[in-house]
């Protein structure tokens, strides 16, 4: 059972640039998030600590719920944690 401790939840940025990270490191999920939003990599590599591109990123997993699930099993978080840091960054 995954548990979260609320003294080391992370920064909302934080989680989303881990959640960038496993994005871009699956053979998968990075090509799509680059064909949906339109960036190239190098746009990726420049924007990454943009609030607006981290949103993005829990934005697209939150698309699908599967991948949401799976991102947030690998950051070792719950789903609702990884979709909240999105939310969050939405109103920065």
């Amino acid at each position: 059972m995954l548990r979260e401790n609320s003294v080391n939840v992370e920064p909302p940025a934080v989680l989303a640039l881990r959640a960038l990270a496993h994005v871009a490191g699956d053979e998968a999920l990075g090509p799509r998030f680059l064909a949906m939003t339109g960036l190239d990599a190098a746009d990726l590599r420049a924007r990454a600590g943009e609030s607006q591109v981290l949103a993005g990123v829990i934005e697209f997993l939150a698309a699908h719920e599967a991948d949401l699930v799976a991102a947030a099993a690998a950051l070792g978080v719950a789903p609702a944690t990884l979709a909240a840091a999105g939310q969050a960054l939405v109103g920065e």
